[in-house]
């Protein structure tokens, strides 16, 4: 063979070789009808089979692995890495991704040190060096809250290694405290016209604006909201960024605040402002008077955007801290608390009748986790008649769906989380135009008198039509409609038994013009959620304590919901506990007498097992 031909052949073969690894790299994911194209994303699932399997733990919402997760700081993304860091009882605790939905966890970020503890703030991209901390290159900068003995200031640290490790500026703080209690949570934006840092922090029930051209040195420009918006409670984890119109070419910008715990919006909330902004003080577009809620649930709190997202991406991307001030840390999740809700993008619209408004939508690589399709076709659905989605069981998915009311149809709507006697419910009230999420039965709620409740956002139907887009993943709810315009964000408790949908009507028929449903994959282990092979076991009790001669149904579920739903039910002691299987995946127990025993649910192929402790007490 001549070398040419040689060299011939190895040109083909590398060439090959490039085609293949370029076919690779491009994932083509085809979800709904939709093609998403992107990058694929190598990452590296949890190998114990049991990591982030706990009773109530999301499988696609960013959670810590212990501890508290409250307020998100810090959010930016640099060198190919979105960073999430987290107020994490008084300091930073950090995670990243590459996708925004699969996280790793990496260890404590800025810790409290002799000027108090970290409390919130964000964290920008010095690209041109203006702080002089990294050599002329760009490096990370924190800008957070210094908390001791009552007094807050504003303080920097910075990274020269992506945000693993992290050194304090010796001038600390930047911004020493004015005189005032509540002087907190800084974000910091990069102004291009002034060609300077702009800082916006919350001062009681206000905003104040800085200006710096080195991050370090700050000169108070102006403050903004006497007299606007609600002064419910105090401002908090204030965001300032600049949107684009949906179909104009205007844009606008958008002052975003969170307002603490009070009686008068029966917890925590957030608001946000429309108007423009100079580079020293903002304007509002609206009345004084108006109030423009962020999410019309309970539990979306402290939100703000990442920083720097590249300008070829061009969206601004934000996620809360899902829970409320009314119950922080007292949710019953066991060795951790609190969980981020979905990063959502965020846009403009001009809604008719109200002027122009924010928009949250799911981030598109969301979409990346969806498992196989269960569609229903487009049918009426009348008071009483049957349920189209019986036969859909699901605790972690996505559900879309679009309805068309008629005159005559009081309320309709989506249950989900069902089992027993639990539902939430989600409902349009055509009467009152609200929509309405309904958490009075969705099961654990004796850790706060008042969680059990219903809440409700004003919206009108367009051409008498209603689009929900609704995640749930186990103890979260988040419920999009109309693209965007409405969003209600709830925490739930059910059991890890309810799993079952229902699409109702009351008062008249709705027409369904679509419903799809997707499983979601768990972003922390390489699952199939329609998986044949079973995984494991979860029991709608932990623990059995019953009394001679009662009888308690037991239920159960194997996971995933995709493997047969067949469980068999078996008595360590049956003098003690009987148990006798009925329908399915359920069962009676029977306390027999006085004592302690086991009861074992098992697989029908015995291939996993779950254990559950029976003290019979006597009568």
């Amino acid at each position: 063979m001549t070398n040419g031909v040689k060299r011939s052949r190895i040109i083909i073969i590398a060439a090959i070789i490039v085609l293949i690894l370029f076919m690779v790299s491009i994932v083509i994911v085809k979800v709904g009808g939709r093609e998403a194209e992107q990058t694929k994303t190598a990452f590296a699932f949890n190998p114990d089979p049991t990591y982030y399997t706990e009773k109530f733990r999301p499988q696609y919402h960013l959670s810590p692995e212990k501890g508290n997760m409250s307020d998100p700081n810090g959010m930016v993304y640099f060198e190919g890495e979105y960073h999430q860091f987290y107020q994490h009882s008084g300091q930073w605790g950090h995670a990243i991704s590459k996708d925004l939905v699969h996280w790793e966890h990496l260890p404590l970020a800025i810790a409290k040190d002799s000027l108090g503890d970290i409390w919130s703030g964000s964290a920008v991209v010095d690209w041109k060096d203006t702080t002089g901390f990294f050599g002329g290159k760009a490096g990370l900068v924190a800008i957070f809250t210094h908390f001791k003995d009552g007094v807050q200031s504003q303080s920097l640290a910075y990274s020269t290694d992506k945000g693993r490790n992290w050194t304090k500026y010796e001038g600390n703080p930047v911004i020493p405290n004015p005189g005032l209690k509540d002087f907190r949570d800084p974000k910091v934006i990069w102004y291009e016209p002034s060609h300077s840092w702009v800082m916006v922090v919350s001062v009681d029930n206000r905003v104040r604006f800085y200006t710096s051209a080195d991050l370090k040195k700050w000169e108070m420009t102006g403050e903004f909201g006497l007299g606007h918006g609600s002064h419910a409670a105090v401002w908090e984890c204030p965001d300032l960024f600049e949107l684009p119109v949906e179909g104009m070419k205007e844009k606008k910008w958008v002052l975003t605040v969170s307002i603490g715990n009070n009686t008068q919006t029966k917890g925590s909330t957030a608001q946000y402002f429309v108007g423009s902004f100079d580079g020293k003080t903002f304007k509002d577009d609206n009345k004084p008077y108006s109030k423009l809620w962020t999410d019309y649930g309970r539990d979306f709190y402290a939100a703000v955007s990442y920083s720097d997202i590249p300008a070829e991406d061009g969206r601004r991307i934000w996620l809360g801290w899902m829970s409320n001030w009314r119950y922080p840390f007292s949710l019953p999740t066991g060795i951790w608390k609190g969980n981020m809700s979905i990063p959502r993008e965020l846009t403009l619209r001009d809604i008719p009748g109200e002027g122009i408004r924010l928009i949250q939508e799911p981030v598109r690589e969301l979409d990346t986790l969806r498992d196989k399709a269960v569609k229903i076709s487009e049918q009426k659905l009348e008071p009483g008649g049957s349920n189209p989605l019986k036969d859909v069981k699901g605790t972690s998915f996505e559900l879309e769906t679009e309805f068309t009311a008629t005159s005559a149809v009081e309320s309709f709507g989506i249950k989900v989380r069902e089992g027993g006697k639990q539902e939430t419910v989600i409902r349009y009230e055509t009467k009152t135009a609200q929509l309405v999420v309904d958490r009075m039965n969705a099961g654990e709620s004796s850790f706060e008198n008042q969680f059990a409740e219903a809440v409700s956002a004003p919206l009108k139907l367009r051409d008498n039509k209603l689009k929900l887009r609704i995640f749930v993943d186990d103890t979260t709810l988040e419920v999009f409609a109309n693209d965007g315009e409405v969003v209600l964000t709830s925490l739930i408790f059910p059991d890890a038994t309810s799993n079952g949908l229902e699409l109702f009507t009351k008062g008249g028929s709705v027409k369904l013009d679509k419903a799809i449903f997707y499983p979601l994959q768990s972003v922390w282990r390489d699952e199939n959620p329609d998986g044949k092979q079973p995984l494991r076991i979860v029991v709608n009790k932990n623990i059995l304590q019953m009394k001679e001669g009662q009888t308690l149904e037991l239920a159960a579920s194997i996971l995933p919901l995709g493997a047969k739903q067949l469980v068999k039910w078996a008595s360590s002691d049956e003098s003690v506990v009987m148990v006798k299987s009925a329908a399915g995946t359920t069962a009676i127990a029977t306390g027999m007498k006085e004592g302690k025993a086991e009861i074992k649910a098992s697989s029908d192929d015995g291939s996993v097992t779950y254990s559950l402790n029976v003290f019979v007490a006597a009568r």
